[in-house]
């Protein structure tokens, strides 16, 4: 092998890992946007810090804390598709309908 052969080829192979990287670490930061973590961090660490961001977990441990979170955080995980418009008018009113039935009582 020559040494301009070598160059070559390890230009190419740091092609391809710096190509094989750049994948990988935007498959796993695209699993939860910048906008999302900015706008829900204190939500998450007030209530589902023990679960890996972008994890099924933490989905499930946030919307089980719905009622919870704030507005901009909800407004963001709308933004990102993380929940539907129609979701959280749902859960509202269904809170709403609480709220009404037990000053009722």
């Amino acid at each position: 092998m020559t040494p301009s052969t070598l160059i070559k080829s390890t230009s190419a192979r740091a092609a391809f890992v710096a190509v094989v990287l750049t994948g990988a670490l935007t498959s796993q930061a695209g699993a939860v946007s910048l906008g999302v973590k900015l706008a829900c961090a204190s939500d998450y660490y007030s209530y589902c810090s023990q679960h890996p961001v972008g994890s099924t977990a933490v989905r499930q441990c946030m919307r089980s804390h719905g009622a919870q979170l704030s507005k901009r955080c909800v407004s963001a995980l709308i933004g990102a598709g993380e929940v539907s418009q129609a979701e959280v008018n749902r859960r509202r009113a269904a809170k709403a309908g609480k709220a009404v039935t037990a000053s009722a009582q």
